[in-house]
């Protein structure tokens, strides 16, 4: 493995030179701003100092996003056990850059080669064109690679700040998913691949103008796929990676006893989870309000309040069906319910009434906490967090809702679409051309949920073929916890004594049961 990393860190410096070479005679775009603001054929003019307002709305919109990362690593952390936490909020760390690295060379390129947003924030022309396909049906971008050449302009540097805060969301999701048993080698190879090939292919179908944001041009079905800022693109994508991840990876020691019932593996730390689950729902602005790309588009203010009716109604709906089903709130369920509103709404929350909004978030809880329970209970997959069931059931959710509860108020001519009629985008609720628009939208789930699926196994199973011992640390380095082993530090190095708690009754596929320390004061406490 280590001979693997030394070669995939020479090849991306090649790749890097190699990128500069290639571009280093084109002559870059106006990376000073200075002509923002003339006059485009057929769009209303921006003043210049209109569109550097939108351009600090889309950066401080980044920042918000990038800031979300801290949220994931208390939300994935706290709820897991002391004894792996340093190797968990330590991946949360690391795949910020890793994803970066990968979407920065090669990545944005892929998805976005062939992207322009003409008039709102001067990013007018695209940076290449297509690499594979062609009219309505492309399925893969090229040009501006290493953000070089053209790329190398005021409203790219800030359109690409963005979306790379938009990859990293889908990265870290199968850290939560996969935690506690993932070895650190392989985890780094994950984030490579994510940022390079896995989100950016979908991306460049989608929000790159790809063949699933046509089928209203080539099919007749609404307005193409629609995801106005991520149910599917970020969060079903994370949600179906980690499933494939755990699926290959199987259950944590002593998760289902004998029996084959589930146990508790409790939390180590609710309170961080909680606080986690409250900086994702402040950057969660940043995510849907500035994906407005413009605050001279009044409409990110139906936005940030839809998000914020979605994330409430989650999280309170959740509470009380929890109470409903168990008896007492789970604080833990709670935060799902919130993440779970807020997943779902991620998508259509620029084209629905408050009501709506409000309807989503708690469906989206209901269903985030039923999802749980199947995928522990009678899937028997393991998620320490419920990232499965929060990123890819709720995402899936959030991108049909877009073809259910569209009003028609917003969205006209989305995806260049010329097919669809004057109106905005509508679901089956209001008529016209909902229906097409609940199809556009199913085809984009089903994509998701049987080719990236399929994708992400495949990767995950090779990985845990062509790697030494598999990409899951040995029995004993599990149980004991993966912090010393992996990481070299423990994350709580006061926080153990001298008492043991046996974690298992019996050895598991023919492994020895190992003491686990645990927290002075807790030693009853499971």
């Amino acid at each position: 493995m280590q001979r693997l990393l030394k070669r995939a860190a020479g090849a991306t410096a090649v790749l890097t030179v190699l990128l500069w070479l290639t571009n280093a005679g084109i002559a870059a775009a106006d990376s000073t701003g200075t002509d923002l603001g003339e006059k485009i054929p057929g769009v209303d003019k921006l003043t210049h100092g209109e569109i550097g307002l939108n351009l600090l709305w889309i950066i401080v919109g980044a920042v918000l996003v990038i800031f979300m990362q801290a949220g994931f690593a208390l939300v994935e952390t706290g709820f897991c056990r002391a004894k792996h936490a340093a190797h968990v909020v330590s991946t949360n760390f690391a795949i910020f850059g890793l994803g970066f690295v990968g979407f920065y060379l090669v990545g944005y390129s892929f998805m976005f080669g062939g992207y322009s947003f003409p008039g709102l924030f001067g990013y007018d022309k695209p940076v290449g064109g297509a690499l594979i396909g062609s009219g309505h049906w492309v399925f893969l971008w090229k040009g501006g690679w290493a953000l070089s050449g053209a790329a190398y302009s005021v409203p790219v540097m800030a359109f690409f700040l963005y979306m790379v805060a938009f990859m990293d969301t889908t990265a870290t999701i199968p850290t939560g998913a996969m935690a506690e048993r993932w070895k650190w080698n392989s985890f780094v190879i994950w984030g490579l691949f994510c940022g390079s090939i896995f989100y950016p292919l979908f991306g460049a179908w989608t929000w790159g103008g790809g063949w699933l944001s046509q089928l209203g041009n080539s099919l007749n079905l609404g307005f193409g796929y629609v995801d106005f800022a991520g149910s599917g693109v970020v969060h079903m994508m994370g949600g179906v990676a980690g499933l494939a991840g755990a699926l290959v990876l199987g259950p944590r020691i002593g998760k289902y006893g004998p029996d084959g019932k589930p146990r508790t593996l409790a939390a180590h730390h609710i309170p961080m989870a909680l606080l986690g689950t409250f900086i994702l729902l402040v950057g969660w602005f940043g995510f849907n309000a500035a994906s407005t790309f413009g605050a001279t588009d009044l409409r990110f203010t139906v936005v940030a309040a839809n998000t914020a009716i979605a994330a409430a109604f989650g999280a309170t709906i959740a509470m009380f069906w929890v109470m409903l089903r168990a008896g007492k709130p789970d604080p833990g369920m709670m935060a799902n319910g919130m993440l779970a509103g807020l997943v779902a709404i991620t998508a259509p929350c620029a084209f629905v009434q408050p009501w709506a909004a409000a309807v989503i978030g708690a469906i989206a809880a209901v269903l985030v906490v039923e999802s749980v329970w199947f995928f522990e209970r009678k899937a028997k997959i393991d998620d320490p967090v419920g990232a499965i069931s929060v990123h890819g059931v709720g995402g899936a959710f959030g991108v049909l809702c877009v073809g259910i509860f569209s009003d028609g108020s917003y969205g006209a001519g989305w995806n260049l679409t010329t097919t669809a009629g004057k109106g905005g985008v509508k679901g089956i609720l209001y008529g016209g051309t909902g229906a097409g628009q609940l199809a556009a939208q199913a085809a984009g789930v089903v994509t998701i949920g049987t080719v990236m699926f399929g994708l992400a196994l495949l990767f995950f199973f090779l990985q845990n073929k062509l790697t030494k011992g598999g990409i899951r640390p040995t029995a004993e380095v599990e149980i004991g916890g993966v912090d010393i082993p992996e990481m070299g530090v423990l994350a709580y190095p006061e926080f153990y004594g001298s008492s043991i708690h046996v974690e298992l009754s019996e050895g598991v596929d023919g492994h020895r049961p190992m003491p686990e320390p645990v927290p002075v004061g807790q030693e009853r406490s499971r």
